[in-house]
């Protein structure tokens, strides 16, 4: 299957994404892991990424566009692929059209994962890492620490990181529904559109997604 995963910040798709392709055994592409890979292996879409992130400046889109055609391209992907982060907005979804097509593809299914504003909020600024190591991870509702403030694993300090905070979040919202929601009525005309309820238990988001894409 080919499949694109949307939703706003904190809806949870990267840890849907895992699930989600090892349940269809196709791969996960992640924009995040695209620019890294690309950028440790110095390639020359990844050269060109770099010079615009160290100045502060957003990716153009033909950059982003390059890297997911080359990894799409790799052997493992071409019985199908769950495409996490990419298309960001719809000149990248027309992009990502006339690459299947000129292929002689198309997708599946775009999964919409539907989170409420607020609980996108109260999900990631609720969020604390742990100084010593930022694979501990906590969270002031969801997953409180034992002692307010420290690591249960080690006794580090939690902090809130600054990508977290409620001001952040809100801006990184906007953003979204500025740039990358309008893929959602793109999508929708073209009938591949399936929303998800994204409340609850991972394993029952997950289980909803793979009984809409069996539909």
């Amino acid at each position: 299957m080919r499949i694109v995963l949307v939703g706003p910040p904190g809806a949870g798709k990267g840890t849907q994404a895992a699930f989600l392709a090892k349940n269809l055994s196709i791969p996960h592409i992640s924009t995040g892991d695209l620019f890294r890979a690309n950028i440790s292996q110095n390639t020359e879409l990844g050269q060109r990424a770099k010079a615009f992130m160290d100045a502060g400046d957003l990716v153009p889109d033909e950059i982003t566009i390059g890297m997911a055609k080359d990894r799409m391209e790799q052997p493992d992907a071409v019985n199908g692929f769950l495409l996490d982060g990419f298309p960001r907005n719809v000149s990248q979804a027309e992009a990502l059209d006339e690459m299947l097509q000129t292929a002689g593809m198309k997708l599946d299914a775009v999964l919409d994962l539907e989170v409420e504003e607020d609980e996108v909020v109260k999900r990631i600024a609720g969020r604390r890492i742990c100084r010593n190591d930022s694979a501990h991870v906590f969270h002031v509702v969801y997953a409180a620490p034992k002692a307010a403030g420290v690591c249960d694993t080690c006794g580090g300090e939690l902090y809130q990181r600054d990508d977290d905070s409620e001001a952040t979040v809100r801006n990184r919202l906007e953003v979204y529904h500025t740039q990358t929601e309008p893929i959602i009525d793109y999508y929708k005309a073209q009938g591949l559109l399936v929303t998800i309820p994204a409340l609850g238990e991972v394993a029952d988001v997950t289980q909803r997604a793979m009984d809409a894409l069996k539909k």
